[in-house]
Formats: C-alpha cells, sequence, structure tokens
C-alpha cells in the first residue's frame, strides 16, 4: 500500500512514458520477437516498453495478481479478451489504452501492416504470468512463468 497518498491511475502513468526519446533506452524491433524493456520501478508500479512488428504477439495470459493499464504510443494493437468461452476482439490505436485488473486474462497482437509501440505499468511488479490455452470454453494453465527466469 502506497502511505505517501492516493495511488497513480496506471493509464496516467503510462501517458507519461509514451515518448520514446525520452525512455532511458533506445527503442528497438526485433524481427524474430517482440521487443521489451523495463523503463522504471517505483516502490508500487513499474513501466515496460514494448515494440511489435506485424504479426508478432502474445499468448493468452495474466499478469500473476498484477493490475495494470497499457497504452499504445505508435501504431494499432488488437487485445483480446475471453467472454462467453471466446476471444473477443478489440482494435486499439495510437493514443488508445486500457486499464484492467488483476485477474485479467489476454492476448495482444500487432494484426497491422506498420509497426506497433506500446508503454505497460504494472502495480505491484510484475513476478510471475501464467499463460493460458483456450480449449473447450474454459481457461486452462500452459505454463507459469517466473520473473528473472522467463524475462
Amino acid at each position: 500500500m502506497n502511505h505517501h497518498g492516493p495511488e497513480p491511475d496506471l493509464l496516467a502513468v503510462a501517458a507519461r512514458w509514451a515518448d520514446p526519446a525520452r525512455w532511458p533506452v533506445p527503442l528497438r524491433f526485433d524481427p524474430d520477437e517482440r521487443w521489451y524493456a523495463r523503463l522504471a520501478i517505483g516502490d508500487d508500479h513499474e513501466v515496460w516498453a514494448l515494440s511489435w512488428l506485424p504479426g508478432q504477439g502474445t499468448d493468452l495470459h495474466d499478469h500473476g495478481g498484477s493490475a495494470g493499464a497499457f497504452r499504445v504510443v505508435d501504431g494499432a494493437l488488437t487485445e483480446e479478451t475471453v467472454a462467453g468461452g471466446r476471444l473477443r476482439p478489440r482494435l486499439l490505436g495510437a493514443g488508445a489504452g486500457r486499464r484492467f485488473g488483476p485477474r485479467h486474462v489476454h492476448v495482444v497482437t500487432n494484426r497491422g501492416t506498420e509497426p506497433a509501440i506500446s508503454v505497460h505499468v504494472y502495480r505491484p511488479a510484475l513476478v510471475r504470468m501464467t499463460r493460458y490455452h483456450l480449449a473447450d470454453g474454459r481457461l486452462r494453465v500452459a505454463e507459469v512463468a517466473e520473473a528473472g527466469r522467463s524475462w
């Protein structure tokens, strides 16, 4: 718990990090996999930058009990969430974002033809993420990834 006043709005934190020219690491695009780098870590949250070439995306995953938010800085990303036993897509363009709670499960993919950049904020910092398969309308655990080993 933050005893120094109200907790920051995570989407607002992501917006403050939306300029790659101000990042402590240079933006990169990796042709083989999504590039990511932690930009900052505080007492109660951490900030990550990700780049996505067309076709790159995540597996279906959660954030290990962390709440979060992400903002699309450039390009467009499709977020799919589970509803009614199916994945439901939502397109997020540059400047768009979303907040999510500690039980959120989603897939994020660059389905467009241009590269995309996004900023992600998690509270508390990520310790683990669970990857899932959606089978017969139900989430099935595929893997539990641990910080320091998997990323």
